[in-house]
């Protein structure tokens, strides 16, 4: 009988990445009031929604007979993040503009650096 592979659990990097976007709409509230916690939680929606739909698309396949459909299927997810993201700046610069630039891009960039945690956050721990 083959050894089934786990696949990654990404939860705890999806879950650092929503904890780094609560803790800027909080400095946001304090320091800028509800104008820049709105503009911290637009700025970390752009950056969350689409790394949450690429992980949920690129780990649907596992295992070497998968290998193009794992190959394709990362090629799609990033397609897709790419364009979710195009689809959520025009979004929100054209429907709801951030009263407080500043929030919003450092909310933003500060959230896609949680992904520096992943190699620390996504270890598997030693069963010894």
């Amino acid at each position: 009988m083959a050894a089934r592979i786990k696949r990654p659990s990404i939860q705890r990097l999806l879950l650092a990445q929503l904890m780094v976007i609560g803790l800027i709409t909080v400095i946001a509230i304090v320091a800028d009031g509800l104008g820049g916690a709105v503009s911290a939680l637009e700025g970390g929606a752009v950056a969350f929604l689409p790394n949450a739909f690429f992980a949920w698309r690129v780990f649907r396949h596992q295992g070497a007979r998968h290998a193009k459909k794992i190959v394709n299927g990362f090629y799609q997810a990033e397609a897709g993040k790419f364009g979710l993201t195009a689809v959520l700046f025009t979004l929100v610069f054209i429907a709801v503009p951030p009263s407080n630039p500043a929030f919003f891009f450092g909310a933003y960039v500060v959230t896609l650096f949680a992904h520096w945690l992943g190699p620390w956050l996504l270890r598997r721990p030693l069963h010894t």
